[in-house]
């Protein structure tokens, strides 16, 4: 798990430091509101990395909704900052969600 900590503690940082895409912000793609996955991802990760490493399981099962919101949405992203973007946003929920107890 202090590997996880660490890979996640990393991503986080750079996570944060990077500003959201601009043209995303009003971008729906495949139906997802781009913004709002992004806040919701991010605010499941905040926990995480709040909690040492752990979810509840209301947030795991929102993080794999959110992932699969994502996965459908990647595809469509041909701009080299957002796809890096949306890519490690991708990193930090898998890793986030494969913690913690499954949801019912």
């Amino acid at each position: 798990m202090s590997e996880q900590l660490a890979v996640m503690g990393r991503l986080w940082q750079e996570h944060m430091r990077t500003p959201f895409p601009a043209r995303l912000h009003s971008v729906r793609s495949a139906g997802v509101e781009m913004a709002l996955l992004d806040a919701a991802i991010a605010g499941c990760v905040s926990v995480w990395h709040d909690n040492g490493g752990s979810l509840d399981t209301e947030r795991i099962g929102t993080l794999r909704k959110r992932l699969a919101e994502l996965d459908q949405v990647l595809p469509l992203i041909t701009e080299e900052a957002e796809l890096r973007y949306l890519e490690r946003l991708r990193q930090l929920a898998v890793l986030a969600s494969d913690t913690g107890p499954n949801p019912a």
